[in-house]
């Protein structure tokens, strides 16, 4: 069999998947990887798809730092979105980061995500909300670099991990302030139009950083630099949650 993308049999054209003739489940085309090597770039169509695996190191870097801000704001919406995103051929996830596309953990996404919703904008609850996502929002953002970045040497894997963990920690820590800020306003509307806006800017962001990942990570990173130049104001509102959370529960 030619190893000419021509003829590549169209089994083995779907984001570096084979399917089944019906379109069944996908399983990791071995035939591709073998043809190809690791340079293998899938493709629907003619359209070459990301392929997180073969990004070069910069790209990955930028869509980490996108992908680990988006997760600092609404990591539920994140992983919903990678997961449709793989599912409607737009992103082509490694085999460390293929459970992301299966219905179940879409599924289990979008119903948190949902509930995220609306608790986020219970003003008292949002503050109880936002300290118990401090332990999942920033964990889950480092587990996503540290699978996208499987691939890579032991050390530049581990350097992946804390920048992803860091760079959730500055959103999650921008966003409590923000939440700070307005929270004591007798009205809900800033509040809500808060949340509203972070729930779009992560699921924004999480698609550009797959189709532009220089930009993606250009507006991350100007975030964070906005946010490190209010660490002190961003540090204060992040005792102040842990603060008006106990009181919460205790009252």
């Amino acid at each position: 069999m030619s190893s000419s993308r021509a003829e590549f049999p169209r089994r083995y054209r779907y984001s570096g998947f084979a399917m089944d003739g019906d379109g069944a489940s996908p399983i990791v085309s071995t035939f591709a990887q073998k043809s190809y090597g690791t340079a293998f770039q899938p493709y629907t169509d003619g359209m070459k798809l990301p392929l997180l695996g073969t990004l070069p190191g910069q790209e990955i870097v930028a869509l980490i730092v996108a992908v680990s801000f988006a997760a600092g704001l609404n990591v539920y919406a994140t992983v919903a979105t990678l997961g449709l995103l793989a599912r409607a051929g737009a992103l082509a996830l490694p085999e460390s980061l293929h459970l992301l596309g299966s219905w179940w953990v879409i599924g289990a996404s979008a119903a948190l995500f949902a509930v995220e919703f609306f608790a986020d904008k219970v003003p008292a609850f949002d503050l109880i909300w936002n300290a118990l996502h401090t332990f999942i929002r920033v964990p889950v953002a480092a587990l996503l670099a540290w699978r996208a970045t499987a691939t890579l040497s032991p050390g530049e894997q581990l350097a992946a991990t804390l920048l992803g963990g860091i760079i959730a920690l500055a959103a999650h820590g921008g966003k409590t302030a923000a939440r700070a800020a307005v929270t004591p306003s007798p009205e809900p509307f800033t509040n809500i139009g808060l949340s509203l806006g972070e729930d779009a800017l992560a699921v924004a962001l999480t698609w550009l950083s797959t189709v532009h990942p220089y930009i993606g990570g250009g507006i991350a990173l100007a975030f964070v630099l906005m946010i490190i130049l209010l660490i002190r104001w961003v540090w204060h509102a992040l005792r102040a949650l842990f603060r008006g959370a106990e009181q919460s529960v205790v009252g």
